[in-house]
Formats: structure tokens, sequence, C-alpha cells
């Protein structure tokens, strides 16, 4: 700049300087509890916010004073990276990347802003490989403890409505609760069983060792298996020469060690808690005494706390507004239970 820096442009000068030493620190926290390639990824980025810090500490020379304080969101980011460390923390630092204000700053270079749209997409992968990691478990969690919240909810709502006692409908809770947990680990062993038993039948098989040595040369049959594998007939007839000049057995075998029932089980045990985890909250009113319409907002307002949380996390994991996530799943889930409600309402007057 030509002309004398105004006290706003020191002002934010300096907001920018604290933001670019706090990400920076974000990334060194998140670099310090990774290793090999994410480790240096991060250390990178932290560098490059390092580089960006010394462009404002250069406009401000004297003026940088002391350090102000950051923004809460990057606060909030800093410690949670200093805590956990997480694919929760990637992807909000994913969204405050998408938020760089250095497109429509005179002050800042072009450099500037262009690393900060790239810094976005590294996080965004970073990010993915963690989603990646851990997308089964945290799909059937989230799945399993909302169709609990949902289904037990509308449940209750709906025989309560129907002017039923409260015994009754504590016993369709408890009962509604046992028989979609079992009914959600019965499919989920299934599923997976039936998943791993296709693996397994479609995993390569050993060639076996006593038969390479007497296979024949000049014809070759070992080609035959590489080629059903899916390699080209040169490739195919490449790799079983370099087998049979060896007179050695392949080693592609299947994973003997692989426990497909033990993994199933684990898999229908955590569906099982998912679910229940989820359906137990709608009956916690009527286990604790409450009655009527005063269960029924007490365990409307649990549920609903609980769609709101499960709704924000998807919205933070995806790298998307965990707001809008929120609202949507409790939309989703107080929808369904109006509608049992109201047909609770209409069959207690039926039969009334």
């Amino acid at each position: 700049m030509t002309s004398q820096p105004t006290p706003r442009d020191i002002r934010r000068w300096r907001r920018f300087l604290a933001a670019e030493r706090a990400e920076a620190a974000v990334y060194r926290d998140l670099a310090s509890r990774r290793s090999g390639e994410e480790r240096e990824i991060l250390l990178a980025l932290a560098a490059a916010e390092k580089r960006h810090e010394n462009h404002w500490l250069k406009l401000l020379g004297d003026q940088a004073g002391r350090a102000l304080p950051t923004d809460p969101r990057t606060r909030m980011l800093g410690f949670l990276a200093r805590r956990f460390g997480s694919v929760f923390v990637l992807a909000l630092a994913q969204r405050a990347e998408s938020r760089s204000p250095y497109l429509d700053d005179a002050d800042a270079t072009d450099t500037m802003a262009a690393d900060e749209a790239v810094h976005e997409e590294v996080v965004r992968a970073l990010a993915t490989r963690g989603r990646q990691r851990l997308s089964g478990t945290f799909r059937a969690a989230v799945f399993g403890a909302n169709d609990g919240l949902v289904s037990n909810l509308a449940l209750v709502l709906g025989m309560s409505a129907a002017g039923l006692p409260t015994a009754i409908v504590l016993l369709s809770g408890v009962a509604g609760l046992l028989a979609g947990a079992l009914s959600m680990a019965a499919g989920e062993y299934v599923s997976v069983r039936s998943q791993l038993e296709l693996e397994r039948a479609a995993a390569h098989g050993p060639v076996a060792t006593e038969a390479v040595p007497h296979l024949d040369v000049d014809e070759n049959e070992l080609a035959l298996v590489y080629r059903a594998r899916g390699m080209s007939a040169e490739e195919a007839e490449l790799h079983a020469a370099e087998v049979l000049a060896g007179r050695n057995a392949e080693t592609a075998t299947v994973d003997a060690e692989h426990n497909p029932i033990g993994t199933a089980l684990g898999a229908a045990a955590s569906s099982f808690a998912f679910f229940a985890s989820g359906a137990v909250i709608p009956v916690i009113p009527y286990l604790l005494g409450a009655e009527g319409l005063t269960a029924v907002i007490i365990a409307s307002v649990l549920v609903g706390i609980a769609l709101l949380l499960t709704g924000s996390v998807v919205g933070l994991l995806s790298g998307a507004s965990p707001l809008k996530r929120a609202l949507r799943q409790l939309a989703i889930g107080y929808g369904a239970a109006a509608a049992t409600y109201l047909l609770g309402l209409l069959f207690g007057v039926s039969v009334g």
C-alpha cells in the first residue's frame, strides 16, 4: 500500500494476523497426533499459514502490538485439536477455510487467496480419509440411534394419544425397544455374515503347491488362472512364466484368521446397542412415573435434543452446516411422531 493505513486497516490486519496464528497452531496440534504423510501435510499447511502471518506482520510493522484474541470458532477448533485431534476437527477446519475473506480483501495477495482455496481442498481430502475410516461404525451408530429415537417416540406417542393407561404405554415402549433392537441386530448379523461369505467365495484361492511342478510349461495352463482373474493374455502369460520359473506356488490365499462369525456377531451387538440407546430415551419419562400429556412433552423434548445432536454431528462430518442438518433431522423425527400421535387421537376417539 502506498497510502498511510487507517486505524480501521490496522484493526483488520491485526484480526487477520491473529487468525493466521491460530490456524497454524490448529494444524500443528493436529500434526502432533498424526504420523507419516498426514503429519507432513498438516505441517505444510501450518507453514503456509506462517507465510500469511508474515505478510500481515510486514504490513503492520511496529503497529502489530499484542496478539489479539481469535474468534470463538477458531478458539474452539484449537481446543478440539489439542484434546481430540479427530476427523470432527478437520471437518470444522474445512468449513473455516471455505470462509476465507482474502478474495475480497485488497490487502491480501492473490497468492494468499489461492492458498486458502487450496487449503480447503487439502483439508477436505484429509477429512474424507477420516470419514472413510469410521464410515461403517458411524453410519451404524447414527442410523441405529435415529431409528430407535423416532420409532419408539412414534410408538409411545401414538399409544398415549389413544388414551391407553401409562402402564400399557410403558410396556409398549419397552417391548418396542427390545423388538426393534433385536430386529436390527438380526438384520445386521445376516447382512454382514452374507457379505463376508460372498467375499470369501469371490476371493482368490491358492494355486496348489503340489500342482505347480507338474504343469506343462508349453501349454501353460496356469496362465488361464490369471486371465480369469482379469489379467490380459500377455500379462497372464508373463506372470505364469515367472511362477513356473520359480516352481513356487502363489501365496494369494484367503485370510484364514478372518472370523466371519465373530465379525457378524460384533456388528449385531453394535446395532442392538445403537438402536437401544435411542429407543430408551422416549421411555424415560414413563419409567420415572410421568403420565399423560406431561410424559408426551418430556419424551418429545428429550428426543428432540437427541435428534439435534445426531443431526449436527452428521453435518460436521459431512462438511455441511451442522444447524441445517440438525433441523432437518428434527423435522423428520417430529414429523413421523406427529403422524402417529394424530392417528392415536383418531383411534382413541373411535373406540371411546
